[in-house]
């Protein structure tokens, strides 16, 4: 099993290689040469198992093989349910892990696969992470205290909720947070910055955590497939799938799921009022812009890194039109939203979920469908408490997070503050 550059200017690597490297070396994203055959047992009743049955095949012929029933055994150790709103319509639940974000799915399994390729290595791993919101604290959770490797995470000042930030900075040992002054993407082009100076990357032996890194993806496939099959024996139907969207991800698992063979009727995007991804679709032009700060910040993303991704699966507008759709949600739909879905269903939901369920209800609301639940709402206090007039209970494991003291450097957004 072989990956290549979205660019076409790399030579085809390993699993093991994509993941420790990141970012291919003409600066594209590694993706499947080619999708395996892969065999679904019957059984959904044990996740870890299901993880290993989608991902061991993208590890064949790799030295990492025969380690993969483990590594999804310590990763996937936590529920992964659809919430049912009714017969027809479900929430897929992604926030039950360690900080109440599906980012948790990725980063832990990139985690111990990092820690596994580590051993014997002489020189400490270094990785960069740039964070719109739940991707720093996932990560740093995952990777605190593997051994030989540091992780240095990267978040925009003023531009995620305070519990996320508290999430963000409660780390210490192997894990140093950065508050940078800017937005997402300036964060994220310092990473990019980074990596494509070949000196630099030498020299700290840098990777990344981010969802360019092929690690953070391949568990992505594994809960659509999973919760689709969910779907499809209850309902005997495939789904729609709606996915908040902002760096496109989680969309491109939910994609490479379909390539797989999962039965999902059609992928959905919602995001927020950042419309690259849109307008994209609309006029097949892709144009990147500064992002636009909104109460769905995780979304806050005007220049999705993969997107390099899904045009590389769909080179053509034709194929575009065929197969992406995508619907923007201003802050007071989400709000909306929240208010309605808490009044009906006495279910409560985070903004960037509820950009999800605006777009079902306003485009979907007779079909079969699956709205991606992407964070616990505790962690938007601020935004959702006021719309439902209520408190929303923190989870235990969230709470020490947020009791512990915070710990960060602030810095520009200068690749030299940063090493």
């Amino acid at each position: 099993m072989k990956f290549i550059s979205t660019r076409g200017n790399s030579p085809a690597v390993s699993a093991s290689v994509a993941i420790r490297t990141g970012l291919a070396p003409d600066g594209g994203l590694y993706v499947p040469k080619s999708f395996p055959k892969i065999e679904i047992s019957e059984s959904l009743n044990i996740y870890a198992d299901f993880a290993t049955s989608i991902i061991q095949p993208f590890f064949q012929g790799d030295s990492l093989y025969d380690d993969i029933p483990e590594i999804c055994r310590k990763a996937f150790s936590f529920d992964v349910p659809l919430h049912w709103l009714n017969e027809n319509q479900a929430v897929l639940e992604l926030f039950h892990g360690p900080t109440a974000a599906f980012k948790d799915f990725g980063a832990r399994f990139l985690a111990n696969v990092m820690e596994k390729l580590q051993q014997g290595k002489e020189r400490d791993l270094t990785i960069l992470v740039a964070t719109s919101g739940d991707t720093g604290s996932a990560v740093a959770s995952a990777f605190y205290q593997k051994k030989g490797i540091k992780v240095k995470v990267l978040y925009p000042e003023g531009r995620v909720s305070k519990r996320q930030e508290k999430q963000l900075t409660c780390w210490d040992d192997n894990i140093t947070s950065y508050c940078v002054t800017g937005n997402f993407d300036d964060c994220q082009k310092m990473v990019k910055t980074a990596f494509q100076d070949k000196e630099l990357a030498r020299d700290w032996d840098l990777s990344s955590a981010n969802s360019i890194n092929l690690g953070r993806l391949l568990p992505q496939i594994v809960y659509f497939y999973y919760s689709s099959l969910l779907f499809f024996k209850r309902t005997g139907n495939k789904p729609v799938v709606i996915v908040p969207s902002g760096n496109v991800g989680n969309s491109v698992g939910a994609y490479w799921a379909m390539e797989l063979g999962a039965p999902i009727e059609k992928i959905v995007l919602a995001v927020n009022a950042n419309t690259t991804i849109p307008e994209f679709i609309e006029t097949g032009e892709y144009t990147p812009r500064a992002s636009i700060a909104t109460i769905a910040n995780a979304m806050d993303v005007g220049d999705p890194s993969n997107m390099e991704r899904l045009r590389y699966l769909f080179p053509d507008h034709k194929q575009i039109l065929k197969n992406m759709e995508a619907f923007s949600v201003s802050d007071d739909h989400i709000r909306e939203i929240i208010r309605n879905t808490y009044s009906k269903y006495s279910y409560v939901m985070c903004p960037h979920t509820a950009a999800g369920e605006w777009v079902r209800q306003n485009n979907y609301s007779d079909g079969r469908s699956v709205v991606v639940s992407t964070a616990h709402p505790a962690k938007f206090e601020t935004i959702v408490e006021p719309e439902i007039g209520r408190a929303v209970e923190i989870p235990e494991f969230l709470r020490g997070m947020l009791e512990t003291e915070p710990k960060f450097k602030r810095i520009q957004s200068n690749i030299n503050q940063l090493f």
